[in-house]
């Protein structure tokens, strides 16, 4: 299937990492797969769980204010509980916290009246279902884990079976309950392809809604790239999204005051962009629902920068290669604009190498202030340095200053060593 062209151009989406780790602040699933704490207090979060505030109109408001164009939630992380009235019991937020309610179709319903596409998380793994231990770890030499395969010579294929068919079970759920835009598999690396039976895994899922996106963690069934934390040095290849967290953790952890700045995620979303890809960036909200106000803050900051540039992100592809421009860039579709985005104020120009076009115009992207330019130097089919006027401090932006090269045609680049 082609790639759905409404992911192209969402630029943000909002990964949701909630669940009951956020009752204590324990990592999601993680900590007690680690012995961070041991895996009776963690599943003890269970009798705590009310989700008492939670609001999803309310963070699917945020969400399309601050322009994202796609959320994210964990509906079923590695510790195997559902937020959803599932019929494949295991464990669910349902029958098995006090929140004793779906936290899924209000999150879906949420989204769609924000019209913003639905992403649903659902890990393969599950390290408290009975029959998920039951053959060898994908990882040889990894020390063994009760929660996550078969010692040697206790394999049981049968049981796989059993666990293949409840995952398959879920999965259709969410499939033909909520018509998820987009699927975000996790857990992939603790089995091969063969025995997650991805294929049939992906016939399921597109049989029931043959429009799903599926991330790269469905390996050779999935459709885009998911790279996580640091933006790549060179742009995975087709479609991709950078997974981001605001501070260092995916969940609510409260020790966790290591929170980026919103320059610091004005940097990270232009540089993915420029590349190519989406930038989707995590929150993880409070036990009762409640997104943490430093979160929200760097949302809304992000956010407004956005809304100030837009014609910088959406209906854009990815830029200039690096070397052109000494920073990132954007390319409006009709090719024919480069947005150029400077972190710090120029002392005296901005200079674009290589580009053969003639420019027709260079204002300041939400100021409108019209900048001077002039070319220096080039020799037969060597272009020469194009010059921009550095802007005056009033037309600077706080966190990034994005300059709109208007070109006499469809981006032209030279790409050589230069004349012998």
């Amino acid at each position: 299937m082609p790639m759905q062209p409404w992911f192209a151009d969402a630029k943000l989406g909002i990964f949701i990492h909630y669940g009951i780790y956020a009752v204590d602040g324990w990592a999601e699933s993680w900590s007690f797969y680690t012995g961070e704490v041991t895996h009776e207090r963690y599943m003890k979060q269970l009798d705590r769980f009310t989700a008492a505030r939670y609001d999803p109109t309310g963070w699917a408001e945020l969400f399309a204010r601050v322009g994202a164009r796609y959320a994210v939630l964990t509906t079923k992380h590695h510790d195997g509980v559902a937020l959803w009235d599932t019929g494949h019991r295991g464990l669910d937020v349902v029958r098995d916290t006090p929140a004793g309610r779906d936290l899924v179709t209000g999150f879906v319903d949420a989204l769609r009246e924000q019209d913003l596409k639905v992403g649903l998380y659902y890990s393969h793994s599950d390290w408290n279902h009975p029959d998920y231990p039951s053959i060898r770890h994908v990882r040889p030499g990894e020390p063994p884990s009760p929660f996550s395969h078969a010692e040697p010579g206790k394999e049981d294929p049968v049981a796989w079976e059993r666990y293949l068919a409840h995952r398959d079970g879920q999965v259709g759920e969410l499939v033909d309950r909520f018509r998820p835009d987009l699927l975000w598999f996790d857990g992939e690396w603790e089995r091969t392809e063969d025995q997650w039976r991805m294929r049939e895994l992906a016939e399921l899922v597109l049989a029931g809604n043959p429009d799903t996106v599926l991330n790269a963690r469905m390996l050779s069934h999935g459709d885009y790239a998911t790279p996580e934390q640091g933006v790549p040095l060179h742009a995975p290849d087709g479609p991709w999204e950078l997974c981001l967290t605001i501070n260092d953790s995916w969940s609510y952890r409260p020790t966790d005051h290591d929170h980026k700045s919103v320059r610091q995620l004005v940097r990270y979303f232009t540089e993915t962009i420029g590349m190519g890809g989406n930038l989707l960036l995590d929150v993880g909200p409070m036990e009762d629902g409640t997104i943490p106000a430093e979160q929200v803050e760097r949302l809304e900051g992000l956010g407004a920068w956005i809304a100030k540039h837009a014609d910088a992100v959406y209906g854009t592809v990815a830029g200039l290669p690096a070397g052109h421009h000494y920073g990132p860039s954007t390319l409006s579709a009709d090719r024919r604009t480069l947005y150029l985005t400077c972190f710090d104020a120029p002392r005296d120009a901005v200079s674009i190498r290589g580009l053969r076009n003639a420019v027709r115009r260079v204002s300041v992207l939400g100021t409108g202030t019209e900048l001077g330019h002039h070319i220096t130097g080039g020799l037969d089919e060597v272009p020469g340095v194009t010059w921009i006027d550095a802007p005056a401090s009033a037309d600077l932006d706080e966190y990034a200053t994005v300059l709109a090269v208007e070109l006499d045609g469809e981006l032209d680049l030279y790409r050589g060593a230069g004349r012998d």
